[in-house]
């Protein structure tokens, strides 16, 4: 190109561009936001995040002291979470997933509407807030808040405890198994017994405050008004163990002198009086030997008296603490069943 030519290119452009600015009207309205990019890659942790972890996850014990212990108790070592998994009356305590979820949502263990096809027994996560905020205060409880009970209605408020009331409470009465006619009448002062008639297993929180139809009017004991976050107070005390054994220096603080959980005799008595309830039962028909060597219900109607003795009975089954968890109730549940049985 000769430079003549040349010369008159670069004057065209610049006459067109000098045009085309001033020509150019308003802007228009700024465009929408485009997609974002692709994540970059993620830096190295930051010191800080490494030190929360470290709060649990170092080499102390504070994590296997409590897992070795857990690992003995029933909610450790059983395994009803998997058989009952299909049933949404049951994984709200035998799924440990379950409960957790079911707690963050408010309900209780007759509000589950389904099961759980992935159960997990009662772990670490079931109790704790475990990895919400990756410090120690992960061991915080899923709630501690009061707790208000299925069948009797009333609140349980017993600190730490009310973790464990929401399972530790009756799924029913006596009230549920009165007898009826062939046309679903009521029969008065009869009550049909079944092979599970009982409380279902786990009826502590009720047994704490004296709750139930059995025969008796009860009251709160001592272990509920008294001890510091009731279940946990006895059942893990100071040391924080894991393995739910009651604790008898936890005894101490009110039976100083305390050198087993026979105090004042009062497991003697009631051992002795259980006996004598257990044959009274026999002999009047509403117990028979079961082939593991205990006694089961025989299933029949029974008279109001008798049927509060079988069924107390078996609640002492049920509570597992042969009374002490509530020892004025019970001795006072006890006369009332020798009574009957006489």
């Amino acid at each position: 190109m000769s430079l003549k030519k040349a010369l008159l290119l670069v004057v065209a452009l610049t006459v067109a561009a000098f045009v085309l600015t001033a020509c150019a009207g308003t802007p228009g309205p700024e465009g929408p936001v485009g997609p974002a990019g692709p994540a970059g890659p993620a830096g190295p942790a930051g010191e800080m995040a490494e030190l929360s972890c470290k709060e649990c996850h170092n080499d102390t014990a504070i994590i296997t002291g409590k897992k070795a212990p857990w690992e003995t108790s029933g909610h450790g070592s059983g395994t009803a979470f998997f058989e009952e998994k299909d049933r949404n009356t049951c994984v709200f305590c035998h799924s440990g997933a379950t409960f957790s979820t079911a707690i963050a949502e408010g309900k209780n263990f007759a509000e589950v509407e389904t099961g759980d096809a992935n159960p997990t027994h009662q772990d670490c996560r079931t109790c704790h807030q475990i990895h919400v905020t990756y410090t120690s205060a992960d061991w915080a409880l899923e709630t501690d808040a009061p707790v208000a009970m299925v069948t009797s209605g009333a609140t349980f408020d017993g600190g730490s405890g009310n973790l464990c009331a929401n399972c530790h409470q009756a799924r029913r009465y006596m009230a549920g198994f009165v007898a009826k006619d062939a046309a679903g009448a009521v029969i008065p002062d009869q009550y049909a017994a079944t092979i599970r008639f009982n409380t279902h297993y786990s009826v502590q929180a009720d047994v704490l405050m004296g709750l139930g139809d059995f025969g008796v009017e009860g009251k709160p004991g001592a272990h509920y008004s008294m001890v510091e976050n009731t279940c946990v107070g006895c059942h893990m005390g100071e040391s924080d163990a894991h393995g739910f054994e009651p604790s008898l220096e936890s005894c101490k603080a009110c039976h100083a002198d305390a050198e087993s959980f026979d105090i004042n005799g009062y497991l003697t008595k009631f051992e002795e009086d259980y006996k004598t309830l257990e044959k009274g039962l026999v002999a009047k028909g509403a117990l028979a030997p079961a082939d593991d060597g205990t006694f089961a219900t025989v299933p029949g109607n029974y008279d109001t008296a008798l049927a509060q003795a079988l069924f107390f009975y078996n609640t002492v089954h049920e509570d597992g603490s042969e009374g002490i968890h509530n020892p004025t109730y019970f001795k006072a549940l006890m006369e009332n069943a020798l009574a009957a049985v006489k």
